[in-house]
């Protein structure tokens, strides 16, 4: 880890209680000047993070931040878990390592400088803020059989937090989750390999837990679990292991009965069902009602044309109103 930001984790391990801390005894904590720390928290602010500063008094988070564990999330995984704290994309990070790892290898990250979303968007990622997720999966089965697993993965990233008590969210065919039509989590599936051979993906979610207001570059409505419910103090790490166990779980089931056995579970969660859409691919437009999805993972639309299945990686799905 750089030196820069082994301070600025310091730093923050401190501030993350809330309270103020002058910078005069962060720097005897740390062997510096008040003027170097203050250079630091500037840093600590290009991560996403509001920092006050009050004469007399010092530096205060804008809000208690509740960090990851590793040893926690190592002790309590069925798989092997790492945090790295700060991080270009986690999905790059496994991508980057897929001949050292075990199926089931997870990476987690607080802050992440170029996260990335489907189809090369960047991914708003402030520190300690929301999950970053990845795991590495080995699928013996090969390239083939990994269509539709963006479902499979939703799914039980849905099933995870009904578990943890957050009811009324849904999916939106593809790759993302929402809730009362804004977008809470995106998934993002990469892959490896060559024919005949396995498959070896890494899945990434970027999950909101506590996004603020002002984040004027993401174009798209969105929302957050603390503003689904405000009144109950999300522990991202246990927020974490529940995604984990589901996630290794569903994809295990996945290798046994494929995707004709998550279809249902699909169509209960499916934010689309039965409303009108608009299709996009590329220049073309393909308007409908959402019936479902095939066994192939393919959404089903409903038209003059009678049902028809539509699957492929340019397809986007909007509601006809939007």
């Amino acid at each position: 880890m750089r030196k820069e930001h082994r301070v600025k984790l310091h730093l923050l391990s401190k501030l993350a209680d809330g309270d103020f801390h002058s910078g005069e005894a962060l720097g005897q904590e740390l062997g510096m000047s008040r003027a170097a720390i203050a250079k630091h928290i500037n840093g600590i602010q290009e991560w996403g993070l509001d920092i006050y500063r009050i004469q007399g008094r010092g530096y205060q988070l804008a809000q208690p931040l509740y960090l990851l564990d590793e040893a926690r999330l190592q002790a309590q995984s069925m798989a092997s878990v790492e945090l790295i704290p700060v991080i270009d994309s986690t999905n790059q990070y496994l991508l980057n390592r897929i001949g050292e790892l075990e199926s089931g290898h997870v990476c987690l990250a607080e802050y992440q400088s170029q996260g990335r979303g489907r189809r090369g968007r960047q991914w708003f990622s402030p520190f300690g803020a929301n999950l970053y997720m990845s795991m590495y999966w080995k699928l013996d089965a090969g390239m083939a059989a990994a269509m539709g697993l963006s479902l499979v993965v939703g799914i039980a990233a849905v099933e995870a937090l009904e578990s943890l008590g957050i009811q009324g969210v849904k999916l939106k065919w593809p790759n993302d989750v929402y809730y009362q039509d804004k977008k809470l989590a995106g998934i993002l599936v990469e892959m490896s390999g060559q024919a005949g051979g396995a498959a070896h993906l890494v899945i990434g979610m970027g999950l909101n837990i506590l996004m603020q207001e002002s984040k004027d570059s993401i174009d798209q409505p969105w929302t957050a679990l603390n503003q689904i419910d405000s009144a109950t103090p999300i522990d991202r790490n246990q927020l974490a292991l529940t995604l984990m166990r589901s996630w290794q779980q569903a994809l295990k089931e996945y290798e046994l009965c494929g995707m004709p056995g998550f279809v249902e579970r699909w169509n209960r969660l499916d934010n689309f069902r039965g409303r009108q859409v608009k299709l996009l691919m590329g220049a073309r437009e393909v308007y409908g009602e959402v019936v479902g999805i095939d066994n192939q993972g393919g959404v089903l639309l409903s038209s003059a044309n009678g049902v028809q299945s539509y699957l492929g990686g340019e397809i986007s799905l909007r509601p006809v109103d939007k």
